[in-house]
């Protein structure tokens, strides 16, 4: 998959690059950062991003400005950020996940966006618009092997519950392959559905007596609740496997999937590209080059789990 950047011909005019458009306002070119969930749970990648485009030459607060919005988790939120770019007239926007994607790309047909962490750009309808380019994390693809892993530091695993946000599309089709992957395994598996944080402390009611093993789907909600659930996942002395790394330093046991530091760092080059005229149409999508498998030793010894050796060696970050 590959694909795109900005505005071309507009009144009869050729468009100039936005850094210079911007310098003969008399403002400094403007990143929208629309975040799916909250600032603590990006931070990090949020730096990443930054240090990458001061490498580029993009100082913010001096050569680039970058206006921080955070979604939390909600559909709504997306929309009300992304309308208010538009107001802003930012220059580009940078966001998180294919729902706040979305609205953005529903918000403006001009600004140029870069989608970061999206698992089915093309699917989702995301880059059929010339003002979209974006960074996948083909997460669904990945789920299969996620389950390998939790069945390999689970030996008994016999019943899988799967944490579903039911409103987004890529967590249902995630749920669908871990329940394939599961049957070619001989395990049972059975979705619980959540729709916003109020569903998360009753989901986990009776669920020790129901599963041995919990799979986390992906998704802005899960993020923006992520110390809860691992809270609760522990208390109810369930191992947990996830797709993003960052969930296992909050206490997950193991995560496997695409290195979102990467991610960020990537779309500086993106942004380097716009901000000085490239087309997000002439900039491909792309996949991720780098998965990482993170296991969490503290949360193995709470539930009284030993990793096998062939797992820890294979682990690209151990947390002791």
């Amino acid at each position: 998959m590959r694909r795109r950047n900005f505005i071309t011909l507009f009144g009869g005019a050729v468009a100039w690059p936005l850094a210079a458009r911007a310098q003969q306002a008399g403002k400094l070119p403007t990143i929208g950062f629309l975040g799916a969930s909250t600032a603590p749970t990006m931070s990090q990648w949020i730096a990443a991003f930054v240090q990458r485009l001061h490498e580029l030459g993009w100082i913010e607060g001096r050569t680039v400005a970058i206006e921080y919005r955070w979604g939390e988790g909600r559909d709504e939120r997306y929309r009300q950020i992304a309308a208010e770019f538009v107001r802003l007239k930012v220059d580009a926007i940078l966001s998180h996940g294919t729902e706040a994607s979305l609205a953005a790309k529903r918000a403006t047909s001009t600004i140029p966006i870069v989608a970061t962490a999206v698992s089915d750009p093309v699917g989702s309808g995301l880059v059929t618009s010339g003002n979209v380019t974006g960074l996948s994390v083909v997460s669904p693809d990945t789920a299969s092997k996620r389950l390998e892993l939790l069945r390999e530091a689970v030996p008994d695993l016999r019943r899988l519950a799967i944490l579903l946000p039911e409103d987004n599309p890529v967590s249902v089709e995630e749920a669908r392959q871990v329940q394939e992957a599961a049957a070619t395994l001989g395990l049972g598996a059975f979705s619980i559905p959540i729709r916003s944080a109020e569903d998360i402390v009753p989901a986990f009611e009776g669920l020790k007596e129901r599963a041995d093993a919990l799979f986390v789907s992906g998704n802005p909600l899960i993020l923006s609740n992520i110390v809860r659930i691992n809270i609760l996942a522990v208390g109810a002395r369930l191992p947990t496997i996830y797709s993003n790394p960052e969930y296992v330093q909050g206490g997950g046991l193991l995560a496997y999937g695409a290195d979102f530091a990467a991610i960020y760092r990537r779309a500086g080059d993106f942004f380097d590209k716009i901000l000085r005229g490239t087309k997000p149409g002439d900039i491909p999508v792309e996949q991720p080059t780098k998965f990482d498998l993170v296991i969490n030793l503290t949360t193995a010894k709470v539930l009284g789990l030993t990793f096998p050796p062939s797992l820890l060696a294979r682990a690209d970050e151990v947390i002791e």
